[in-house]
């Protein structure tokens, strides 16, 4: 099933809306790559959170 901005799985509550938004997008790929849901859901999140490192938000 995939996930959405305001239909996340309850793993992703607590992220950032960022990362979570992110994360949603990663694991969605996944997903339609064939993945398990909880698989594609760890993947997900952990790369979301690297991505996060790697790009900070800019300030305003």
């Amino acid at each position: 099933m995939p996930w959405s901005k305001n239909d996340y799985p309850p793993s992703m509550k607590n992220l950032d809306p960022r990362v979570r938004n992110k994360a949603v997008e990663i694991a969605n790929a996944l997903l339609e790559e064939g993945y398990e849901e909880g698989r594609a859901i760890a993947i997900g999140t952990a790369k979301a959170e690297e991505w996060d490192e790697k790009h900070p938000k800019e300030r305003s």
